[in-house]
Formats: structure tokens, sequence, C-alpha cells
């Protein structure tokens, strides 16, 4: 019999030093009176995004034997309890992303996640810069980009207007993969990670902005201010190449919500991947009336992993996902 290694993946130094962080972060949300929150990590809806596949498993509840789903994110509850007046909250979620496993991914981790209602996305962008330059001080002064413009000068095209056909064939050769027949997105998020991102937060913190409309997600949608495109009302922080962080405008339509739901799941099918049940009490929570809000998910290991200058994730956790 082999032997099984029981030993944790971080070392007990680097577990103190991550109770530190964890300590810090409460405490920067106590000093702006921002309430801290439990969810459930079972729900009964799981994530729809198609770049993301949730777990799910069957379980004996008072309704029987029904589906429940493991939460990719603490999102759907909270945004229900903002909906019941709880004004600004923060919680430090377990979340679980099925596949999702790497020097910068593990299929169980910590997501930090706060909601501000009243806040605008330029107002999350600045406390969010003040979160992260608490763990890293050293990491240097906010940089705006527009998600359209970093695609200019590495690649030379526009990912709002290049045919797609064009997309396909620069997505093939900077990813070694055949992505002829991919779909735009695809094509896209393939550049972003292969291309874009290890440029980004190199001694600044990096903020993207103005993501493609159909990158929007559960946030609203604007208009650019400076050629009326529609584009999602959103960001994303990097750090060292890294991405730490995404903020939303939340959406509150609830018909809208609905729809994309609805739509993602039809793309899924598409896709030949396994429909996810819809959050219904979350559609019920924003037509019920969810107040404007903005909010954002942060990865807890990657900042702790930054903050401890170490090169996995698993450096941080006291026991990441076992490889075979």
């Amino acid at each position: 019999m082999d032997e099984i290694n029981w030993q944790p993946t971080a070392t007990i130094e680097s577990l103190r030093e991550r109770a530190r962080c964890i300590a810090d972060i409460r405490n920067f949300f106590a000093e702006r009176g921002v309430l801290e929150v439990e969810t459930p990590v079972l729900g009964h809806g799981g994530s729809t995004d198609l770049h993301l596949d949730s777990l799910s498993l069957t379980a004996n509840t008072p309704a029987g034997r029904e589906p429940l789903w493991l939460q990719t994110s603490p999102e759907f509850h909270m945004k229900r309890l903002l909906a019941a007046g709880s004004g600004p909250i923060f919680q430090l979620a377990r979340s679980f992303r099925d596949g999702e496993m790497g020097r910068r991914h593990n299929i169980e981790f910590t997501m930090l996640e706060w909601y501000r209602p009243g806040f605008s996305l330029e107002d999350l962008i600045d406390e969010t810069e003040a979160l992260i330059h608490l763990l890293l001080p050293y990491a240097g002064s906010r940089r705006l980009r527009r998600y359209r413009e970093l695609f200019c000068d590495p690649l030379g095209v526009d990912p709002f207007t290049a045919p797609l056909s064009e997309l396909q064939r620069l997505a093939s050769e900077k990813g070694a993969l055949d992505m002829m027949g991919s779909p735009r997105d695809d094509c896209l998020d393939l550049l972003m990670s292969q291309v874009i991102e290890p440029t980004l937060g190199q001694g600044v913190i990096d903020v993207v902005i103005d993501y493609p409309a159909s990158q929007a997600a559960l946030a609203r949608k604007h208009r650019d201010s400076e050629d009326g495109t529609e584009v999602a009302a959103r960001f994303e922080v990097y750090v060292q190449g890294l991405e730490l962080a995404n903020g939303y405008d939340e959406l509150t339509d609830a018909d809208e919500q609905a729809r994309r739901f609805t739509a993602d799941n039809i793309e899924r099918e598409n896709m030949g991947k396994p429909l996810v049940d819809v959050d219904e009490r979350l559609v019920a929570a924003l037509n019920a009336g969810m107040p404007d809000a903005s909010g954002v998910a942060l990865g807890v290991d990657r900042l702790i992993q930054l903050a401890l200058g170490k090169q996995r994730v698993a450096e941080v956790m006291a026991f990441a996902t076992p490889v075979a």
C-alpha cells in the first residue's frame, strides 16, 4: 500500500500569517461599519455562468430527496440579505468550482465578497484598492485600463468590432489550440489570459473596466462614454499578472436576471454542458426590491499568496485539494 501523505500543504508559520491577514481583513470592514454575515454553502440553484462548473449533490430535506448546489460564490444568498434590508455586508465564504486546479486555483477556496448599497462602481474601486494596499503595501498606485484598449497594442485588434474569424485565428495562434469553431467570448477570454493578463499589475494595481456587454454576468450594462457602445458595468483588479477581484454595478432587474439565467442555460445546452438549476429565490428577492448597490468578489487565497510571497495558493491553504 502506498504511503498516504497526510501533511498540510501550508507550513504552520504560513497558516499563522494567513490568520493575521484574515484578522486584518475583518478589522478593515469593522472600521467601516460593514456587517459580517454567514450564508449557506448549499443552495437550490447553482451558477449558470458558461465558464464556471458548479458541483451538486442530492440530499434528504423536508421536501424529500432534492438536488442542492455547492455555491461558486456567496452572491445569491448575500443579495437576498440586501433585499431584506441588511445594509452593507461582507463575508469570508467557502466556495466551490469544479475542475479548477493549479498554481492559482483550488476546487474549494475562500472568497471575500462584499456589497455596498449606494456605492458607485468608482467608490467600490477605491475601497478595493484600499483593502489590497492593506495587505500589499508595495503594490503601487492604481491604473485604470479599458478592456478595449488592452487588445490594441499587443494584438492590433478591436475586441468589439474585429471579425470573429480574426479572433479565432489569433486565439488559435496564441493559445496553440484549434479555436476556429469557438464563440467570440471564448476567443477573447483565451487572448486575455494568454497575452494580456501576464502584463497587468506589474508595479501597479491595474483595474480593467468596460468589458464587453456579453460578459456582464450579474452586472448592469451602460454605454461607453466615447462611442456609445454597450458595455458591462464591471471591473477586474490585477496585481503581478494575477486576477484578484471582480466587481459589479449590481443588476437589480428581476426580469432581466431571469432572462440571463435562461439564456445561459440555452447556451450551456448548445455547448454540451449540463444545465444548472436557476436560483428562483434570488429572482424573487430582486422582484421584491434589492437596493442599488455595487459588489465585489476577491480571491482571499490569491491575495494571501501574494502577501506571503508564495508561488502557489496551496502554500497558504491548510489542505489544498489532493492531486493524484
